[in-house]
């Protein structure tokens, strides 16, 4: 069972990766107005939510405890990301604010995971 939670820690990973790594490579464009929503944030923040759902049963199933105000603090910051990255994808230009609330809420969600025990 450890194996394949650390398996499915390391796919979470790829997602939060996916999903920074989309913002941190348009700060450029985003401030000259020019940034978008690329799939890979989209993609990103949807392996998150998998994985994650998944990791919650896993540990769930091995008899660890988990931590569910965490987890569901963690859900809301990420469904407020999915629910503007997904409906602002096809927009030639993403507004500032809201390019930058996904980095943010990105970074919170991180700081999050790593710093509430």
């Amino acid at each position: 069972m450890d194996v394949l939670i650390n398996v499915f820690v390391a796919l979470h990973i790829v997602g939060i990766a996916a999903l920074l790594g989309g913002f941190l490579t348009q700060t450029k464009a985003m401030s000259a107005g020019t940034a978008t929503f690329s799939p890979a944030m989209l993609h990103g923040a949807l392996t998150m939510l998998l994985t994650g759902m998944v990791l919650v049963g896993l540990n769930q199933a091995d008899g660890a405890a988990v931590n569910n105000i965490k987890i569901g603090v963690k859900l809301a910051v990420l469904v407020v990301i999915l629910g503007i990255v997904y409906v602002k994808r096809d927009e030639e230009v993403a507004p500032k604010p809201l390019f930058g609330a996904v980095g943010g809420l990105t970074v919170a969600n991180i700081l999050i995971a790593t710093l509430w025990t």
